[in-house]
């Protein structure tokens, strides 16, 4: 069985929720309140799905100059999918309820991993209870399994690469919503603006009407913006690394796989204040 990569539908996947192969993680997370995803999880969640907290299982603890959810180590992650029940062979499907955005950090962490069978559901928990779906209570234990993977490191970049990838030419996506991008606002890291030489691609681009948009409207979209470059040529970065990972997901979903990321991005970048910083467009 090919398996999904990318997105998966509400619709398919209710019918595929009895495959024993299918894992279900929900991905829940609320900036202002840590505790909010996993308390909503807790209350409803898709059957079967297991809950992975965006700051204790999709990042590492704090680490000078890694930025606010710094990537985390293999040996960390592969024991979270150990404990939730996935192996080599499993369909994994994270959701969440923020477009998104905390799903697709569960997808390209997966896919950096090695695991090509992820997808996010598209459309989230919104469009799941809209569409009056199935829901449980009950907080799910799976029977631990054994995993073997590794990051591939030719899929991350650190400061200094980013840097070098822009001065040759590169492409640098912000994915963090323009305001933030120019300097006009910063609500979350103690420096505004933007890396010199960096293109503004806010995530929520990516949608519409909160599921995303067709492959070849995204394929033009992102062509427009790579001005002839090989997707190996495009560096996405947000606020923390978690966001950019939706500029990933949507690039892969219209055909232009094998782009990278900096997980430490603006706050990662900011960590250092010799570092240039932009403001404007």
């Amino acid at each position: 069985m090919a398996g999904w990569t990318t997105l998966v539908q509400a619709e398919t996947l209710a019918i595929a929720l009895q495959r024993d192969d299918v894992i279900v993680v929900d991905c829940r997370f609320s900036l202002v309140d840590p505790n909010a995803g996993e308390s909503a999880y807790r209350e409803a969640h898709i059957p079967g799905a297991v809950y992975a907290h965006l700051e204790s299982d999709l990042a590492a603890p704090g680490q000078a100059g890694a930025g606010r959810h710094p990537w985390p180590d293999a040996e960390q992650f592969r024991a979270r999918l150990e404990q939730w029940g996935i192996t080599a062979q499993s369909q994994v499907v994270a959701y969440d309820d923020a477009d998104g955005a905390y799903a697709a950090r569960l997808w390209f962490l997966l896919r950096v991993f090695g695991h090509e069978k992820v997808a996010v559901l598209d459309g989230g928990w919104k469009r799941w209870t809209s569409l009056g779906l199935p829901s449980e209570s009950f907080t799910q234990r799976r029977l631990p399994t054994s995993y073997r993977g590794a990051f591939d490191p030719a899929r991350l970049v650190d400061a200094g690469q980013v840097q070098a990838h822009v001065e040759a030419g590169g492409l640098l996506l912000d994915a963090r919503a323009a305001e933030r991008f120019r300097g006009e606002q910063e609500p979350i890291d103690r420096v505004a603006g933007h890396v010199p030489g960096a293109v503004n691609r806010p995530y929520a681009d990516n949608l519409s009407a909160g599921r995303f948009k067709p492959p070849a409207q995204l394929a033009d979209e992102y062509r427009a913006l790579m001005r002839g470059r090989a997707p190996e040529d495009v560096v996405a970065m947000c606020g923390s690394g978690v966001t950019a990972c939706h500029l990933l997901l949507a690039m892969e979903r219209a055909g232009l796989k094998g782009a990278k990321l900096y997980p430490g991005s603006w706050s990662g970048w900011i960590g250092d204040p010799s570092r240039p910083v932009a403001t404007g467009d």
